[in-house]
């Protein structure tokens, strides 16, 4: 009995029953995916709507308010600062309400789940409302904090 398995290995290696079987699990597969690719694509979305739910969209760090008197403020520079989760989330800065583009006055930085908005030789005008507004999906997520200039009595 010891000497059997080998012996029926090797024919049933080369033999042709073998080769026939081979492609018949792929041709089935093949069968099983026409009729169901209809049907089976559906159900294959919702887990990555779930993937998106089982990182969870958020700021791990919020921004914080800056205050600087005018004295201080004016020729140097702010920054806020958030740390977001996931890292693949896209942030975008708002002042007021109104979008930021990124320009000499306004420096974006984004270093991983680091991202920072630089606000360069800071004026009394800058003073105002910052928004990091925080985008995955259709999912936002948003962290505001006040840049405040205090001018000198």
């Amino acid at each position: 009995s010891e000497v059997k398995p080998p012996k029926e290995e090797t024919p049933k290696g080369i033999s042709p029953v073998k080769a026939k079987k081979t492609p018949s699990p792929v041709d089935a597969e093949r069968k099983k995916l026409r009729p169901g690719s209809g049907g089976e694509k559906p159900p294959e979305e919702p887990p990555f709507t779930y993937q998106l739910k089982a990182v969870p969209l958020k700021f791990v760090k919020e921004m914080k308010d800056i205050v600087l008197t005018e004295a201080e403020s004016v020729g140097s520079s702010a920054i806020f600062e958030v740390l977001i989760s996931p890292s693949t989330a896209i942030t975008s800065w708002m002042k007021d309400g109104s979008n930021i583009r990124e320009s000499p006055k306004h420096k974006f930085i984004a270093d991983g789940k680091d991202r920072k908005l630089h606000i360069i030789d800071v004026q009394l005008s800058d003073a105002g409302e910052y928004t990091c507004v925080l985008r995955l999906g259709n999912k936002e997520k948003t962290s505001t904090a006040k840049l405040i200039v205090e001018g000198i009595p």
